[in-house]
């Protein structure tokens, strides 16, 4: 992000003021360069020891063809939590051997999906367990698994993004993981070939990462105690690592290299200690993708009321986070970034729910009808969770690079509301 003579903001070297005026608002705007430098922090933090690391991003944070293209270039292999987001990972080149089909309700199509296109498969419970081996027999194929652990380890997040506390609805309990792992040995067409855990999303307090490797680390020994015909290939640690939404805090957030240099010893020192050798797997998605993006909104109204509320053309049905995590994104004036902040504003959407408040309390210069409102760090989560709600149709997003722009997505027409709508003949 930087500021010019003119007053408006830069982003990737665009003016985004011109952005606005060429493809409409609201529209997200992605920074191929942050997007690439981003993964390249996680490879070459993983690349200073000798153990070989797979970095799987989390697709779920922003599915966008262009962006996994991007990502596939650099290397990317991809966790998947659907049988669209598998599909949307292949059309981008991702290869079948660095994709992880993960899930804790998968349906008989989705594991026949998975088998058929040869990816491994992050199993959720036994019951999954039964019907991937059901399935994958019928297929007369066989299928590489990991098992999914809840470690019961608490990240100190929104209760909504906690994963691995023992009351998710996420993995096998820790104390229950070697008798599954027993019952995958024994099952027709099932190949056991790592443990998998994910602890939750947002963390910037990296020591749970480290406490969550001792536990998994300690699973692995177990499976080797047991004297087990297993040959473990990989540990997937899962993502989850923050960033600073705040600007305060993205001077202190932690960076790959901080979870590198809390896990790595932890890993080798176990892996030394049984004389195995093991794949590490991280599924990092906001950490790569979350501040590479903005979102920009035109200013619709003013309002001097209980607040100063500020009503701009987007809501949460484009980004939920705000009101579903109550999350904390900065606000931008974008046309007028040069100018003191001097009144305090609360950032309203146009969707018709009192929650829909985007920013509370910010203080900001003078804010007029017709300005531009960018709000920040809107890569993950933004985009992927976005609705029709209201009646709205999509916005647009936009891919930027050394001061060229790409158009990425078409915005979304009333047409496309009623696309797959059927009506009864009886009512024609």
């Amino acid at each position: 992000m930087a500021k010019e003579a003119n007053k408006h903001l830069l982003f990737g070297g665009v003016d985004v003021v011109e952005l606005a005026e060429r493809y409409g608002t609201p529209l997200y705007v992605t920074d191929e360069n942050k997007l690439r430098n981003n993964f390249k922090g996680y490879k070459n933090a993983f690349e200073t020891t000798n153990i070989d690391t797979d970095i799987y991003y989390a697709v779920k944070a922003n599915g966008n063809q262009a962006l996994l293209k991007i990502l596939a270039s650099e290397g990317a292999g991809a966790d998947v939590f659907s049988a669209g987001e598998l599909e949307l990972t292949k059309l981008a080149g991702i290869p079948a051997e660095k994709i992880l089909f993960n899930g804790n309700s998968k349906s008989d199509d989705d594991l026949r999906t998975a088998v058929e296109s040869g990816v491994r498969v992050s199993v959720d419970s036994v019951d999954e367990l039964r019907a991937l081996s059901a399935v994958a027999t019928e297929l007369r194929r066989e299928v590489e698994i990991a098992i999914r652990v809840n470690p019961d380890v608490s990240p100190g997040v929104h209760a909504k993004i906690a994963t691995g506390l023992k009351e998710s609805k996420f993995g096998i309990p820790f104390h229950d993981v070697i008798p599954v792992c027993e019952e995958a040995e024994k099952l027709p067409n099932i190949l056991l070939a790592g443990l998998h855990c994910h602890i939750g999303s947002q963390i910037l307090d990296i020591s749970v990462f480290g406490e969550a490797t001792e536990k998994m680390m300690a699973l692995v020994e177990r499976v080797y105690e047991r004297g087990m015909k297993i040959k473990l290939k990989f540990v997937d640690l899962g993502g989850g690592l923050g960033i600073g939404y705040r600007q305060a805090e993205k001077a202190t957030a932690p960076t790959p290299k901080d979870l590198a240099e809390m896990i790595l010893p932890v890993f080798e020192k176990k892996m030394q200690e049984l004389g195995i050798s093991l794949k590490l797997v991280l599924e990092p998605g906001r950490s790569i993708v979350g501040a590479s993006t903005i979102l920009l909104s035109r200013v619709n109204a003013v309002k001097r009321a209980y607040k100063n509320f500020v009503a701009i053309d987007a809501g949460f049905n484009l980004l939920i986070r705000p009101v579903m995590y109550d999350a904390y994104h900065e606000v931008v004036v974008a046309n007028k970034v040069n100018e003191r902040a001097s009144e305090l504003y609360t950032v309203v959407g146009n969707v018709c729910e009192s929650g829909d408040i985007m920013a509370k309390d910010r203080m900001l210069p003078k804010v007029e009808r017709g300005d531009l409102v960018a709000i920040l760090d809107t890569g993950a989560y933004g985009f992927s969770m976005s609705s029709q709600y209201n009646g709205r149709p999509r916005c647009a997003e936009v891919l930027v690079c050394d001061g060229k722009a790409d158009l990425i997505r078409s915005r979304e027409s009333i047409e496309d509301l009623i696309r797959n709508q059927e009506i009864p003949a009886r009512f024609i």
